[in-house]
């Protein structure tokens, strides 16, 4: 079996459609490592992780899971890896019991005894059929049959969407636990950054095809910082010391890369340290300079 550092390498990777360009991304989650994958919705994620899958064709750039090339190898990749999706690809009509048949002659190593642990865990009935699931239900089958094959890598493709604090919660408790033995990859792609907060070691952050910002979640957070001062205080702010500034009536807000230099340099403003869901936000609006 491939000995890899990197459970996913993009390097360059460019796939161009009409209106829309996945331009030149490159990033790379760590072996046993999660990394959060954000962006707000129609940045990219989407169409990187089915390039990752080779669901769609690149048209230049490198792209290997688990140190194996995306095309050559897709199907020795397939075998080793899960992929969680936003919607549920199983038919309404299978039952949990069906889906374990299926998936036993898919799969060599297919384990229907953690299978059947996992549902009876999320409290899902295998003798019913998906049809009269919730979707959080749904999402939790989703999981459960992700988890019972002895994946190294784990996809998931917005996968906590439109699921209560509660539900979501118990899945990130599931997934620290899959990290556990230290051989395992998450790629979880996401516009809930509360989430990836609590459980990402890393982030990729794409914004219009574009990879802004990538590295460890903490180094990120510690490097940021967001000054606070008056509407009229920002003109006496450097615009290269800033991404972006929000104005309110209350005052203003601008997001800096490079919070020391920033403390350093205006000594009397306040900078607090942002959330990933602010970072994203300014960046999001950086070509606005200023915006509400």
């Amino acid at each position: 079996m491939t000995e890899y550092e990197n459970a996913i390498e993009i390097k360059n990777v460019t796939k161009k459609y009409d209106g829309f360009t996945l331009d030149d991304i490159s990033f790379t989650v760590a072996k046993g490592s999660i990394m959060g994958f954000i962006g707000q919705n129609g940045a990219g994620k989407t169409t990187t992780i089915r390039s990752l899958l080779n669901i769609i064709g690149i048209n230049s750039g490198e792209i290997k899971l688990l140190g194996l090339d995306h095309i050559k190898d897709e199907y020795a990749i397939k075998e080793r890896i899960a992929v969680v999706f936003d919607e549920l690809p199983f038919h309404d009509s299978f039952t949990g019991e069906a889906l374990s048949k299926m998936f036993s002659g898919l799969y060599g190593t297919w384990d229907k005894d953690e299978f059947f642990r996992l549902c009876d865990r999320f409290g899902l009935p295998v003798k019913k059929k998906l049809s009269k699931f919730s979707k959080g239900m749904k999402m939790k089958m989703q999981i459960a049959t992700a988890l019972s094959h002895n994946a190294e890598l784990l996809i998931m493709d917005e996968a906590t969407t439109g699921l209560d604090p509660i539900v979501r919660n118990e899945i990130l408790d599931i997934f620290r636990e899959y990290l556990m033995d230290g051989n395992r990859s998450i790629l979880m792609s996401s516009h809930i950054t509360s989430d990836l907060e609590k459980i990402a070691d890393s982030v990729a952050f794409i914004d219009k095809g574009k990879i802004l910002i990538t590295g460890y979640k903490d180094d990120i957070l510690d490097t940021h910082g967001i000054i606070k001062c008056t509407k009229d205080d920002v003109t006496e702010i450097d615009p290269a010391d800033y991404i972006s500034a929000r104005l309110s009536d209350f005052g203003a807000e601008l997001m800096t890369a490079d919070r020391r230099s920033a403390a350093q340099k205006y000594s009397g403003a306040i900078i607090e340290k942002p959330t990933l869901e602010e970072i994203m936000l300014f960046y999001v609006n950086r070509g606005k300079k200023e915006w509400s």
